[in-house]
């Protein structure tokens, strides 16, 4: 015997409930083995409707069992007569049948797993939809109804395409399934009177694909079809175009809807125009943003499913709904769907059709727990295998348990079980778990902590909450109304809940909608504790979340806490984002939407001690860099469609400053300097040409509105140039022989000193070593040290004069802060054989020339190390000047971590301290130049 065959594959048999029809059956087919002999007759012994198709199509199962069932099924649905429409529906009808006969044979005796009984079943319902949708519209193209039409499209249905949605979208169907189609049809293919001629001949068409497939005749039925989950189906016809369609969803849309489409599939007809349209109507389906609103559309749609049906209240077996009754089928699909939806439009590794590989994908990225994916799946093979059983028992469309303890015991045969009461305990235990995992999703525990009592000021900023737009809506006050007492609870455990509550109200004042952030509080109360953390301790970081809130998408989206991964990676990560990215202003709100996202990330980080100061320094550069050498070969392809490619070597990007000493904070701005080299091209050579000067001028300044206009998603970075040759009034891009000439003959000392911080971000290979190599020359040139240390005596007046220090706490002003040293630092630079662009190897430096002792080196490499790590805890904590008092504890905290110092007072004197150790190496070393 073939190991492939139907008999070699039983592992199980159903016990008979009833002796006469099984012993019909076993006569009948007393020539089968034992084994066969048994699944037939314990089947027939159970289920009247599959007893009666063993004995119409008797002849066709004797050697549909010598083979292997798949063989046998696809056998099935190639014996097609489509002569005629009465002969093509009497085909039809007895695939149904065997198939319907196999299968259930198949599912009772063990041979298939509910995967492939549902597959099976789900194969033939594709099969006769495209073959009853080609018949249709083949007999509307031969009446010559279909303009423009002729014999080759009859395979693709003229343009007319069957979406299979449900279970059957999901190649889930179960042995009693209506299916539910949406059909549509591609009007792109028709013009003027034609669109109105076509429309009309594909709804004619559809009517009679549904009645071939519905209506009963003396050899049954196909499929009951239900073509009511098409865009408003009371006004439209039963079948729609395309663009109707996706203006429906863009404008009226509804949340059951897309979770609908979750499953969507094109099952006949023009599968090529289906798939089509399924991604246009992706941004319908999957939203940009964690998309927590959806719990509460689902939870609230379930409770309508029950009231509707009388389903509320208690599980008791007799009559229970396994599909939609409490812990049964649809809890489980809902569950799934609800957290795809969720999450999917970020993770595109979540949209799956089917419930089980749903729940695994969710599992594996720790969207639920692999306990709850193990318990669901579990339950949802065992649900739908018990729900299986009621249906075979006579081909009924019904997800009801028995109501009566015979045919609970017909039921339990049929599954095999001679113990109905261990069976009916299994259902009710599956039942009560599958309710408790989704209820708690669904319907969360509402308790909140009691409302702490508010002082009057507390009270009044409370009291005016109401009036935000983040509460505009009654959904947006319901789910926040729920929230309020934790929240208030929670930011009454700030250490200053007075000062916390003033940013959270900061925070909420500039929330532009609220339902799905709320929602999102809801669903994962550690975000709250992190908004409060915030509000309590760093308020330019709760303003910055109150213009971006999308970026707490991040905090729950994956990853978040995990290990920086580097600038390499994050380039990479970004240029598979843009890649995806439909056009020019999408990559450019993508690129926002993606780097606000690890701003705020490191920001977070920074906040919670997970990384110091100067490690945050280095991952806002990495950012930085990853989003320049990203966006700038998109900023190029764009101009380049209308001007030609760049001419010559093309243009790098020099990173000057803070970026190019790789210590950006939370809120610097991006010095930068381009540098092109025209290698003799005098034009572009687009369809409109530039000169290569005004090509790369122009160049420049999309790269710069790239970065810093404002769009949807807000802006990048502000971008300084000022650092480029002859500054304001200079060209925004230089080419490389005119740099080198301006840094010869005409460069000031503070641009040679600028120079020093200076490094490629982007840009080709072979520019950047031609750049790097001028660069080095530059500051090889021979120098006067003593012009050099007077030009910087001169600049330190200057500043001193022109910008006024605010005390101990401004980092960057004063004598002996961060200017003051990093202008000595780079003069060393400047005198040595090494010009590396860090201050504190600047510093390095001017020891090792023998310009500074090593106390004096000390000092100031001391001050600027304790300034910076000042400046950069307070750029994330204010935009304001630096008080001490008005940030409260959580701020003072923060500065303190990292600082080092055990409180304020100690912090001020120590930058006292050594703002005036370093004040007193500067003046020393300038007024002793080197050698």
């Amino acid at each position: 015997m073939s190991q492939n065959t139907f008999a070699a594959r039983v592992t199980r048999t159903p016990i008979a409930f009833e002796a006469e029809p099984a012993r019909e059956i076993a006569d009948q087919f007393s020539d089968l083995t034992p084994d066969l002999r048994d699944v037939l007759s314990g089947t027939a012994g159970c289920a009247p409707y599959l007893k009666t198709l063993m004995e119409k199509q008797a002849d066709w199962l004797r050697e549909a069992l010598t083979m292997a069932p798949e063989d046998a099924i696809a056998q099935a649905m190639t014996q097609m007569d489509r002569d005629s429409d009465s002969a093509l529906r009497k085909s039809l009808r007895v695939a149904k049948q065997r198939i319907a006969l196999l299968t259930g044979l198949a599912d009772l005796a063990g041979v298939y797993a509910l995967e492939q009984v549902t597959g099976a079943l789900t194969d033939l319902a594709d099969f006769a939809t495209h073959t009853a949708m080609t018949f249709q519209v083949g007999q509307e193209i031969r009446r010559k109804k279909l303009p423009g039409m002729g014999e080759d499209d009859v395979e693709t249905a003229g343009g007319m395409v069957a979406l299979a949605m449900g279970k059957m979208g999901a190649h889930e169907l179960n042995y009693s399934s209506d299916i539910d189609l949406i059909m549509l049809f591609d009007d792109s293919r028709f013009e003027g009177a034609d669109f109105h001629e076509a429309r009309a001949s594909h709804i004619r068409a559809t009517r009679k694909m549904s009645a071939m497939l519905s209506e009963l005749t003396e050899d049954g039925y196909v499929f009951r079809t239900d073509l009511r989950l098409r865009p408003d189906p009371s006004v439209t016809p039963v079948c729609v175009s395309m663009e109707a369609a996706e203006r429906y969803y863009e404008s009226l849309g509804r949340t059951w809807e897309r979770a609908a489409h979750i499953k969507a599939r094109p099952c006949g007809g023009d599968i090529a125009a289906g798939a089509a349209y399924l991604t246009r109507l992706r941004p319908f389906i999957w939203r940009k943003h964690l998309d927590f609103a959806a719990i509460q559309d689902a939870h609230d749609m379930r409770l309508r499913i029950r009231e509707h049906k009388g389903l509320h209240g208690d599980i008791t077996l007799p009559g229970h709904d396994m599909k939609l009754g409490r812990g049964g089928i649809r809890e489980i699909e809902f569950f799934t769907q609800t957290r795809q939806i969720i999450a999917g439009g970020r993770d595109e590794g979540l949209r799956m059709r089917e419930t089980v590989p749903g729940l695994a994908a969710l599992a594996e990225k720790d969207w639920i727990p692999s306990e709850v994916a193990e318990i669901l799946t579990r339950h949802y093979r065992f649900h739908r295998t018990v729900e299986h059983r009621v249906q075979m028992m006579r081909d009924a469309q019904t997800h009801l348990l028995p109501k009566t303890e015979g045919e609970f015991d017909r039921m339990a045969r049929m599954m095999g079980e001679g113990d109905t009461a261990a069976l009916k305990t299994r259902i009710h235990d599956a039942l009560a778990e599958v309710h408790e995992v989704t209820e708690s999703f669904f319907a969360p525990d509402g308790s909140a902590a009691d409302s702490r009592e508010l002082s009057e000021t507390e009270a009044e900023i409370v009291g005016r909450w109401e009036t935000y737009p983040c509460l505009r809506s009654s959904r947006a006050v319901e789910i926040f109304n729920r929230l309020k007492p934790d929240l208030l609870a929670r930011l009454g455990d700030a250490p200053r809940p007075q000062d916390a509550l003033i940013q959270f109200d900061g925070f909420l004042k500039r929330l532009p909608a609220g339902v799905q952030l709320f929602s999102l509080f809801e669903a994962n109360p550690t975000l709250v504790d992190l908004i409060v953390d915030i509000a309590a301790t760093a308020p330019a970081l709760a303003a910055y979340l109150g213009h971006n809130a999308g970026v707490l998408d991040a905090v729950i989206g994956g990853g978040f806490f995990e290990p920086w991964p580097g600038g390499a990676a994050l380039e990479a990560e970004l240029v598979a984002r843009l890649t995806k990215a439909p056009d020019y202003e999408a990559k450019l709100d993508t690129t926002r939407r993606w780097m606000k996202e690890w701003h705020f990330r490191i920001g977070v980080h920074f906040l919670r001690g997970l990384i110091p100061a100067r490690e945050a320094g280095t991952q806002y550069t990495d950012l930085a860099d990853a989003v320049i050498r990203g966006l700038w070969p998109v900023v190029v392809e764009n101009f380049a469609l209308k001007h030609g490619t760049p001419p010559g070597a093309g243009a790098a990007i020099i990173g000057m400053g803070s970026l190019g000493a790789r210590a950006l904070t939370a809120t610097s701005d991006l010095d930068l300097i381009i540098i092109y080299d025209p290698e003799g091209v005098d034009m572009s050579d687009g369809r409109r040409p530039l000169a290569t000067r005004a090509y790369y001028a122009r160049l420049t300044q999309a790269f710069l509105t790239a970065l810093s206009a404002p769009m949807a998603e807000g802006r990048l970075y502000e971008v300084d140039m000022r650092l480029r040759p002859s500054g304001r009034q200079g060209a925004v891009a230089t080419s490389i022989e005119s740099f080198k000439a301006y840094q010869r003959d005409e460069a000031w000392t503070w641009e040679h000193l600028a120079l020093t911080r200076a490094r490629v971000v982007a840009g080709p290979d072979g520019l950047q070593s031609a750049y790097e190599a001028a660069r080095a020359e530059v500051l090889g040139f021979e120098r006067d040290p003593a012009k050099v240390v007077g030009d910087v005596i001169d600049m330190r007046a200057r500043i001193a004069e022109a910008k006024q220090s605010r005390g101990a706490l401004d980092a960057k002003l004063g004598e002996g802060h961060l200017q003051d040293v990093e202008l000595v630092a780079q003069a060393a630079a400047l005198l040595s054989a090494n010009t590396p662009a860090e201050p504190d190897r600047q510093i390095a430096e001017g020891v090792a020339i023998g310009w500074f002792s090593d106390g004096q080196g000390q000092a100031m490499a001391a001050s600027h190390d304790l300034m910076w790590r000042l400046q950069a805890a307070s750029k994330l904590l204010t935009d304001e000047a630096l008080d001490l008092e008005a940030l409260g504890q959580g701020g003072q905290g923060l500065l303190l971590r990292e600082t080092g110092a055990d409180n304020k007072d100690a912090l001020v004197q120590d930058l006292e301290n050594k703002a005036r150790a370093a004040a007193q190496a500067i003046d020393e070393v300038l007024a002793n130049p080197p050698g």
